[in-house]
C-alpha cells in the first residue's frame, strides 16, 4: 500500500511567520506533527510519503504513485482541505481524514471515504483492522482518552529538514482549566496526560541523529500542567540531556500562573527554553471572569509576564476583543497592556465559538450562532452577534493591529522587552541563514523599510548596551516585518 500523508496549506496568518521565513530561506515554521506521528501507526509494509503542501506543491507524480492519501487539517485549512480531497477523488484515491477540524465537521466533507477521528491512538488501529478484513466503516470516533505511553515517536526521516524553521514535539495533552472559548478540553479533556521523559528524549534523539541543532516547539496545550513531574522528572532528564548536546533551544505554551513559580523558571532556562506562549485574553476582570479564565484573575498580569521575562523567557501573548463585558475602552486598554509588558509577539483575535466548546453551546442556547469559525486570527468578523456593535468592534480591533504592529510602538515592545529579560542559557549556533536574515534585514528594514530610524537605533543601542542580544534584536525587527505585512495586506 502506497499512502500519501497530506497537510493542507495555511493561508497567511500571523502565525504563519511566511514573511519572516523569507529571511532564513524556509517555507514553514512547523512541520505537521500529527501526520508523522500518524505515519509511525501505519502497517510497517506500507510505503509513506509526506507532501506538506506549505513547503511543496502536491504533485501528479505523488497521486500517480498513490494508493490512498490521509490527510488531517485543522479550521483554517478548510479550503485548501476541500481542493486536495477534489484532487485525490479525481485521482481515484481513497480518503482517510482525521485532525481538529473534522472533529466537528466531517459531515461536510462528503468526498471522504473515512474518518479516524479523536486521537488516532484509539480510532486508527480500529480503522486498519477493518481495512485488512475488507468492511471498513466510515466513521471511527472515541470519547476515550489515550494512554501516551504508547505513542511511538514521529517519523522525522520523511521530512526535508531544511525547509523549516522549527520542529516540533509533544509531551503532554490536556489542559486543569476549562476556558469557555477553547476547545483543547473539549477535544483532549482537563486531566493532563504525558509520555515519559524517556520517550522525549528518544524524539530529541532522533531529530539530533538527522542534523536538526535549532528550536523545538513542545506544544503541548499547557506544559506546565503537571508542575511536579516537570520539576522531579523531566526537566532534570532535559538538563542533563543538553550536557552532551549542542544547539537546540525550546519553547511551549503555558499558563501565566508561572509566574509563581521561580525554581521552575530557573529549570526551565537551565533546560533550553527561552519562549513561552501565555494566553493573557484581557486586561478586563469581568471578561476573564465571562469566559471562566480563573487563572488569570486577581493578579497583576503586567508583573507576571515581566517576572517571567526576568526568569530568562520571552513571552508570546494571545489577546481577545470581543466578550459580551468588553466596553469601548477595551482597544486603548488592550494596547496600553501590550506596550508596557513588551510583549512583542501579540496576537490579538476577535472572539471566536468554536464547537465543542462551553461558548459555542452558549451562542447556540441564545441563538447567536450566525456562520462557522474561521479559525483564522487576522479575520476582523466573529461567527457569533456579539453584544458590542459590530462595526465598532471591527475598527477597534483594526485600531489596535495598526497601532502595536506600527514601527514605532513595535520597536519600542522591543526596547522594553531587552530591558526586562534576563539572562538565558538557550543559545542556537550560528547558521548561513542568520547571516542571510542579517544582511537581507538591512536592506528590506535599515533601507527601504517604513521604520527605518527606529530599526537602526534598536541595533546599535542594542550592540553597545547588550551585545549578548543583537542576535534576539534583529529576529524580532524581522517579526515587525512580517506582521505589518500581514495587517496591511489582510486586515486593513
Amino acid at each position: 500500500m502506497n499512502v500519501l500523508l497530506i497537510y493542507p496549506e495555511f493561508p497567511d496568518t500571523f502565525w504563519s511567520f511566511k514573511y519572516a521565513l523569507e529571511f532564513v530561506r524556509k517555507r514553514a515554521a512547523l512541520p505537521p506533527l500529527g501526520l508523522l506521528t500518524i505515519a509511525s501507526m501505519l502497517p510497517s509494509e506500507w510505503s509513506r510519503r509526506l507532501v506538506d503542501t506549505n513547503v511543496c506543491g502536491l504533485s501528479q507524480d505523488d497521486l500517480d504513485w498513490a494508493d490512498c492519501a490521509f490527510i488531517s487539517a485543522m479550521s483554517v485549512q478548510r479550503e485548501s482541505t476541500r481542493q486536495i480531497i477534489a484532487r485525490c477523488k479525481e485521482k481515484g484515491l481513497r480518503v482517510i481524514a482525521g485532525g481538529p477540524m473534522f472533529i466537528d465537521e466531517h459531515e461536510d466533507f462528503h468526498d471522504v471515504d473515512h474518518f479516524v477521528l479523536n486521537e488516532a491512538e484509539l480510532t486508527l488501529p480500529g480503522f486498519l483492522k477493518d481495512l485488512a478484513e475488507g468492511h471498513p466503516q466510515r466513521v471511527y470516533s472515541s470519547d476515550q482518552f489515550a494512554d501516551l505511553g504508547q505513542t511511538p515517536a514521529p517519523q522525522w526521516e520523511l521530512l526535508n529538514l531544511r525547509r523549516y524553521s522549527g520542529m516540533s514535539v509533544q509531551f503532554s495533552r490536556g489542559c486543569p482549566f476549562n476556558c469557555e472559548f477553547c476547545s483543547v478540553t473539549a477535544m483532549l479533556g482537563r486531566h493532563v496526560r504525558m509520555k515519559t521523559s524517556r520517550q522525549i528524549i528518544d524524539e530529541l534523539d532522533g531529530l539530533y541523529a538527522l542534523g536538526w541543532r535549532d528550536t523545538v516547539f513542545f506544544v503541548d496545550d499547557n506544559f506546565i500542567g503537571n508542575k511536579e513531574f516537570l520539576k522531579t522528572d523531566l526537566l532534570p532528564t532535559l538538563i542533563a540531556w543538553r550536557k552532551s548536546k549542542r544547539g537546540m533551544t525550546f519553547y511551549t505554551e503555558a499558563s501565566i500562573n508561572l509566574a509563581d513559580e521561580s525554581s521552575l523558571m530557573e529549570m526551565m532556562v537551565e533546560a533550553g527554553f527561552n519562549r513561552v506562549f501565555i494566553g493573557i485574553e484581557t486586561p478586563d476582570e469581568k471578561c476573564l471572569n465571562e469566559c471562566r479564565k480563573l487563572q488569570n484573575k486577581n493578579r497583576d498580569l503586567l508583573e507576571d509576564v515581566k517576572r517571567i521575562q526576568r526568569a530568562g523567557l520571552e513571552v508570546q501573548g494571545g489577546f481577545i476583543v470581543g466578550f459580551d463585558h468588553d466596553k469601548p475602552s477595551i482597544f486603548q486598554r488592550q494596547v496600553d497592556f501590550i506596550q508596557q509588558s513588551g510583549i512583542t509577539t501579540a496576537m490579538v483575535g476577535v472572539l471566536q465559538a468554536f464547537p465543542g466548546t462551553r461558548l459555542y453551546e452558549r451562542m447556540k442556547k441564545e441563538g447567536r450562532l450566525c456562520s462557522a469559525s474561521s479559525g483564522d486570527n487576522v479575520n476582523s468578523n466573529t461567527n457569533f452577534h456579539p453584544v458590542m456593535d459590530l462595526n465598532m468592534l471591527r475598527e477597534g480591533y483594526k485600531g489596535i493591529l495598526h497601532h502595536i504592529y506600527s514601527p514605532k510602538y513595535y520597536y519600542q515592545r522591543i526596547r522594553t522587552y531587552l530591558r526586562n529579560i534576563g539572562p538565558t542559557r538557550a543559545k542556537s549556533p550560528l547558521q548561513f541563514s542568520d547571516v542571510h536574515a542579517l544582511i537581507l534585514s538591512f536592506w528590506r528594514l535599515g533601507i527601504i523599510g517604513q521604520g527605518r530610524f527606529q530599526y537602526w537605533s534598536l541595533l546599535f543601542c542594542t550592540l553597545f548596551r547588550r551585545p549578548r542580544l543583537f542576535p534576539q534584536a534583529v529576529k524580532l525587527a524581522i517579526y515587525c516585518y512580517h506582521f505589518r505585512k500581514i495587517c496591511d495586506l489582510h486586515v486593513m
